[in-house]
């Protein structure tokens, strides 16, 4: 099984209204700042505590920055019984300038 996926197969996938929960892991300020429409925040550091508020049974995509915190996001659900579960590969950024040049970037 892959746990990757890519920019384009996100967009397709929100384009078609595909169910899937799309967990953003940055810190507040960065969610602030850029979000991808319809994603849901629970910084890394409080995923462990929260990871109750998730359903087991619903395909979630980890995303960050740059895929770095939703690649660690994504092995603590595995981890914790999640089994359909990808990570955003190059995470908003790589979205932003291959899917949606709307989503502002930053460093």
């Amino acid at each position: 099984m892959t746990y990757q996926i890519s920019p384009q197969e996100l967009k397709k996938k929100k384009d078609q209204g595909e169910p899937f929960l799309l967990l953003d892991v940055r810190e507040q300020v960065e969610f602030d700042f850029a979000r991808i429409p319809d994603s849901v925040l629970i910084p890394l550091s409080q995923l462990p505590s929260r990871i109750g508020e998730l359903d087991p049974e619903q395909e979630i995509v980890t995303v960050c920055h740059h895929g770095v915190r939703s690649l660690t996001a994504l092995g603590i659900l595995v981890k914790n019984g999640f089994t359909n579960v990808k990570n955003l590969t190059g995470g908003i950024d790589a979205y932003s300038v291959t899917a949606d040049p709307s989503i502002p970037r930053y460093r």
